[in-house]
Parts: C-alpha cells; structure tokens; sequence
C-alpha cells in the first residue's frame, strides 16, 4: 500500500468529513485490496496497484482549446474540466434549474447537501476501491437537476490526467441528483494528456427520483499504461429511467462496476457497453441490476473485442427480490476474440426470488464468421480488409444503441477508424 496516498492530507474540512474519511479509511485497512480469492475479482488481480507506490497528483495546467476540442466530439456540451483531480474550469452558462459545481466547493457552501448523500449508495463497506476513494477523494462534481428541469445540452465531465499525474493516484467523486421528472444527459470522460502511468479511482453516487430520466454515458481513454477503477452506483425511483453507456478502450488494467437499485415501480434500467482492447490490456466489467420493486424491466448488452494477449472480464447479476413481481429482465454479453492469445472470462448471473418474473440471460465468445468472410473476398474485398469490416459491424450492433445521436456517431467513427483506418 503507498504511504504516500495513506498519507494525502486533505484540506481544511468540516468534522463530519473528517469522521467520514476516518471511518471510511479504517474499513479500507480492516480489509485491504480484494485478491483473486473474492469471487468478484476471481479473474483480476490488483497487485499492479497494491503493490505499486503512488504519490499525490499535482495541480494540473491550465488546458488549451486544442486539447478541449479533441475530447468534445464536435459538440459544444456544458463542459467542465477536472485536472489531475480537481475542477479547473466550468461552463459558461447552464438552464434554469441545472446547478453543477464541485465537491470541494459543495462541502464548503452545501454541506447540509453533501453531508446527507456522500456515501450513502457507495458505502465503504462496498468495497475496497470504494472506501479508498471516501478517505482521498478531494474534488469531483456535484450536479443537480430541479424537479421538471430538461437540460438542453449534455454536461459533460472531462477528467484529464497530465503529467501532473504521473506516478499518482486521483480519487474522483461525483454526486448526481436527477430530481422529480427532471430529464439530462451526463457524459463522463477519462482521458490523458502528456500522463502516462497514474492511477485513477473514480465514484459516481446517482440519485434518479420519480419519473426522472437520465442517460450517463462512461467513456474511459486513458493512457495505455495508467490504472483505472471506476464505479457508479445508482438509485432509481418510481417510473424512472436510466441508461447507461459504459465505452472502454484505454488504461493498462481497468475495472468498471455499474450497479443500480430498481426501488421504485415501474422504474426502468439500460445498461449497454462496448470493450475494445489488445496487447496486454485487461478490461473488466461488473453489472447489478438489483429488482427491489415490480413492474420495472431491465436491459443489458455488453460487447467485447479482444486482440493480442489481452484479458476482457465480464460479470453481471440480475437478483430480483420477491416483492419484484412482473420483472421483465434480459442481459446479454457477447465478445468477438481476434486472436489465440485473447481471453474472456464471462459470468451472466440471475438471482429470482420472485414468482411471477419473465428473465433471461446469456453470453457468447466467437471468432470471426468465416462464411461471412468467405462471402466477401468472393466480391473482391481482401481479407485484412474483410476482416476489419466485420469486426467494425460487431461493434457498431451496441453502439447503434446510444440514444445521444453526436456522441454515438462520434463513437462509430473512432471504431470506424481503430478497425478500417
């Protein structure tokens, strides 16, 4: 464990944070880094992390327009852009409604807010990463969304790591309440410039009330030698919705965890995915959707493209509780291996205490169709080319079904480009 991180000091904070980060740190040493022995980390190993020393990030330089520009998918979005951690610059106007700042300006001017959510669906008993991340976390985004607010524009929030970070370790936190029949789209991004090998340990706690509905798009493209661990956790109330999108192709060892509560009637969840990766990247991927109320469906798809010696892991779990009669569940996870050195370890889960339920899960790993390739070098497309075309419409299937029309068609010409270019 780095004593360097153990010892962050945090800024001045009230006492209640204090007790927090306390607690949250002692429950973080009475457990210590999940080994491959927990049936959650059974397929990846931490010790790159564990056993690694990293440092405090520095403050960040001021970003340039170029380097906003190439992150913005072409879109002028209601962006705000955290450096090495913390908030460097906000957008310059939001709708009536919308408040967006960060969690250290939060702790000091809306403790009460604060005070009552941080924590409260992410628990540091959750997880080790999770409770890590309660007693560094420094800054990240507090978003709130007014009751009947619709939010013009997405926000997005762009996490840069440059060089300021090398050798460190950023702990993200972000709050998001969508309150009563509120609609936004959030984008989460994490990138690198200049940054090479940092580690980024990321929470996102989301609060989507009665009738709301929230699209929260994951991008991670970080460097190929960086660290990433994210999770987002998530509370759905009565007709809600939320979809999510989690889009992964950067960081030497990544994991991402996308947990949400069903807990109101005829709430509704999405959660979609794609996973590109090669060389010796690892990529791992955990989903729940936990049915706690009935009448609420739940859709799933991840995808996974593997290349090189990779590793891809993914394990989702749909438990329905008995009181989630008339749960419509169905998670599917299919995953395209383009070498005899990949690997995928996949683990669709469903957990049904109820009677009256219609779910269904399952998983796929293939190769290439060689009759679809046959079919094409029969018109005289080549076979490299052949291929690539083919592995591009594998991926295209899940990203067809991000609803933000800019974003997904900026997402199709990056795999476009990584597969055809």
């Amino acid at each position: 464990m780095s004593e360097a991180v153990m010892q962050a000091a945090p800024p001045c904070e009230p006492g209640w944070l204090r007790d927090f980060r306390r607690s949250a740190m002692a429950q973080f040493e009475s457990k210590g880094f999940p080994t491959m022995k927990d049936e959650d980390w059974h397929f990846t190993s931490v010790a790159p992390i564990a056993e690694r020393t990293f440092g405090v990030a520095h403050p960040g330089a001021p970003v340039s327009a170029d380097v906003l520009k190439r992150f913005a998918h072409g879109q002028d979005w209601h962006t705000f852009v955290f450096v090495n951690g913390w908030l460097e610059s906000s957008a310059d106007s939001l709708p009536s409604g919308v408040t967006v700042g960060g969690l250290a300006d939060a702790i000091e001017n809306s403790a009460e807010l604060v005070e009552r959510h941080l924590g409260k669906l992410a628990t540091a008993e959750s997880g080790a990463f999770t409770a890590l991340n309660a007693a560094r976390a420094t800054d990240g985004a507090v978003i709130r969304i007014a009751a009947d607010a619709v939010v013009d524009k997405p926000i997005h929030l762009l996490f840069i790591s440059d060089s300021g970070a090398e050798g460190a370790a950023v702990h993200t936190r972000n709050l998001v309440f969508a309150e009563r029949h509120s609609q936004c789209t959030l984008i989460e991004s994490y990138v690198s410039v200049g940054g090479d090998s940092y580690f980024t340990n990321a929470v996102t706690e989301v609060y989507v009330a009665d009738g709301a509905r929230l699209g929260h798009y994951k991008l991670q493209t970080e460097s190929r030698n960086a660290f990433h661990v994210g999770t987002v956790q998530v509370h759905q109330s009565r007709d809600s919705r939320y979809e999510s999108f989690s889009f992964a192709t950067g960081a030497k060892l990544s994991r991402t965890n996308v947990y949400t509560t069903l807990a109101g009637d005829a709430a509704e969840a999405v959660l979609n995915g794609l996973y590109m990766v090669d060389g010796s990247q690892h990529v791992d991927h955990q989903t729940r959707i936990e049915h706690v109320a009935p009448n609420c469906p739940s859709h799933e798809l991840y995808k996974g493209i593997l290349d090189g010696n990779s590793h891809g892991v993914f394990n989702g779990k749909v438990y329905v509780h008995p009181e989630a009669q008339k749960t419509d569940g169905k998670q599917t996870n299919n995953n395209l291996l383009l070498s005899d050195a990949a690997r995928i370890d996949t683990k669709p889960q469903l957990e049904i205490f109820a009677d009256d339920v219609k779910c269904t899960h399952g998983a796929t790993v293939g190769r290439l169709d060689d009759t679809a390739l046959f079919y094409m070098r029969s018109r005289g497309i080549e076979p490299a080319q052949a291929k690539r075309l083919l592995t591009y419409a594998f991926a295209a299937d899940v990203l067809e079904k991000i609803e933000l029309e800019p974003l997904r068609e900026s997402l199709e010409a990056q795999v476009l480009e990584r597969f055809t270019g």
